[in-house]
């Protein structure tokens, strides 16, 4: 399986990020005969909280309205700064998030502090 189709329509690869249950996900294929495929959240990928799904019917039946799919850069810039009034999201997770979306220019303490001062 080198390609998931989400339930937006949109097909991604294992090198593209998407929106699942509020937060940004890889995905990738699984040697586990039990599993269809496994979802690998961007910062925490292989700490145990990649997420097995057994099938591309249980993914379907699982997608909710907090899932978004493929987002554009801006979609992300605004999903950063929403997550950094979050307490559940510390700063140095979401910067290396900031890094791996590309979208680093926008993040951190220094840049927050530069919006919050209007420049």
């Amino acid at each position: 399986m080198d390609t998931l189709d989400l339930p937006t329509g949109e097909t991604v690869t294992t090198e593209d990020v998407f929106h699942y249950e509020g937060y940004p996900y890889r995905f990738r294929p699984s040697d586990d005969p039990e599993t269809a495929f496994v979802l690998v959240p961007l910062y925490w990928g292989g700490s145990g909280m990649d997420v097995r799904v057994p099938s591309r019917e249980a993914f379907g039946a699982e997608w909710s309205d907090r899932s978004r799919g493929v987002l554009s850069d801006d979609e992300w810039r605004a999903w950063l700064a929403d997550a950094r009034e979050d307490d559940r999201y510390g700063d140095e997770e979401l910067d290396a998030v900031a890094r791996e979306l590309g979208v680093a220019a926008d993040s951190g303490l220094l840049a927050r502090l530069r919006r919050a001062l209007g420049g």
